[in-house]
């Protein structure tokens, strides 16, 4: 007979400081853990900066919620700022928690060595380890493009990685990888959120019967009624939403406008409800507010700005479409299910995680990365007549948080269980 699980989620961050897609899909997945019947306990362990640096001080937020304040210091082999709170707060809580499973969310901010140290406390405690993107494979922040040209990389290889860091020898590149390998040997199981992931990985050098693929959970709300339209009006209401910067595409979305005749633009509305332009390098700013301002006078975009994850229901309920244009692979973005659980179809880039869970002319449209050509026209394709009904009607909706929390189940047993 199997004994209760007893689950310390940990994450890079916490929601109530950090709204990243990672971080929000951990939080969810602890919280849907606890309401499981063979989970005896479960908590939660986020790394977070009040502003007193990294202390390496872990905290009670509220009960079964901890924080720790740690960082990074050396991102490129991903060490711990605070190294001597890895091997005393970190593992004393271990120790009092007497956790059977670790799930963690990540290692950004907190250092690989604290799975070491989970193993020395306890070498039975089982570690799962999901994987949001593509960190221990690509040194610039895992986003597997390569630095000033925006090229996507399908693999690592250390003189390729080199000539984006040439400060960095192709022997650094070799080491930084057998360091992460040797830590993700501890690992007794992965998860994915996308089948695409997975494959990059598998090619890093992660066996195969080691990943699996499950999807972030969602919430169980309804779908949104369609936007009511005014009379003449069409479903002409696209969405951009999220985090703002060179790698999600906004840019080309705002060119692909500009390359419309002015007397098809102005069919067309886009809502911008983005958060952190101000915090990007001044050229691709300034370039976003170049293309923004003439396009903003026509009353063609909207610039709405941030939201809080409470008001993300209301805010897609007065769009027809959502479009994610990342020039990026992605991995599996949280607006994308979100959309779907919202009843709203899309237009994506035509890569990576965002190719996989659109289907293609189903329950939306692929749109060629990085091509403002191919975005303008699909922009004006999806406001004819039928087209948004078409997608619509075939939406399915994404799991839900238990049905994650489910799915996990049998990957928190040992095989000694």
């Amino acid at each position: 007979m199997s004994q209760a699980h007893r689950i310390l989620v940990m994450s890079h961050a916490h929601p109530d400081f950090s709204l990243g897609g990672g971080e929000i899909a951990a939080y969810n997945l602890y919280k849907a853990y606890r309401d499981l019947p063979e989970v005896e306990d479960a908590w939660f362990l986020a790394r977070a900066d009040r502003g007193r640096g990294p202390t390496g001080q872990i905290s009670l937020r509220r009960p079964n919620e901890y924080l720790w304040e740690q960082a990074v210091h050396d991102w490129f082999n991903m060490r711990p700022a605070q190294r001597e709170s890895v091997t005393t707060w970190f593992a004393d809580l271990i120790r009092a928690l007497k956790p059977s499973v670790v799930h963690t969310h990540h290692y950004a901010h907190l250092g690989l060595e604290y799975l070491r140290v989970i193993k020395q406390v306890d070498p039975a405690i089982r570690i799962v380890m999901t994987l949001h993107e593509y960190m221990a494979i690509c040194n610039n922040n895992g986003q597997m493009i390569k630095t000033g040209s925006f090229k996507l990389c399908s693999r690592e290889s250390a003189d390729e990685c080199r000539q984006c860091f040439p400060e960095k020898t192709a022997e650094d590149f070799w080491l930084r990888k057998h360091r992460y390998q040797q830590y993700f040997e501890l690992v007794d199981q992965f998860v994915s959120p996308s089948e695409f992931l997975r494959q990059r990985y598998i090619a890093w050098g992660i066996a195969p019967e080691k990943i699996a693929v499950i999807e972030n959970g969602q919430s169980d709300e309804p779908p949104l009624p369609p936007r009511p339209l005014a009379e003449g009006e069409t479903r002409n209401r696209f969405g951009f939403f999220g985090q703002i910067n060179p790698f999600k595409g906004l840019d080309v979305l705002l060119e692909a406008l500009h390359l419309m005749k002015k007397k098809e633009r102005k069919q067309i509305v886009l809502e911008v409800h983005g958060a952190n332009l101000e915090q990007q390098p001044e050229a691709y700013r300034e370039k976003v507010m170049k293309l923004r301002e003439p396009l903003i006078e026509e009353g063609v975009v909207r610039w709405v700005g941030p939201y809080q994850p409470h008001e993300l229901r209301s805010r897609m309920a007065g769009v027809d479409w959502v479009v994610v244009p990342s020039i990026w692979w992605e991995n599996s973005p949280m607006v994308i299910q979100e959309a779907l659980v919202c009843g709203r179809p899309l237009l994506v880039s035509d890569i990576g995680g965002m190719a996989e869970k659109v289907r293609n002319d189903v329950d939306g449209r692929h749109v060629a990365a990085g091509s403002t050509l191919d975005w303008s026209e699909k922009l004006k394709h999806s406001i004819e007549v039928g087209v948004w009904e078409s997608r619509s009607g075939q939406i399915c909706r994404p799991v839900n948080n238990m049905g994650c929390a489910k799915a996990h189940s049998p990957l928190l047993k040992s095989c000694h269980e």
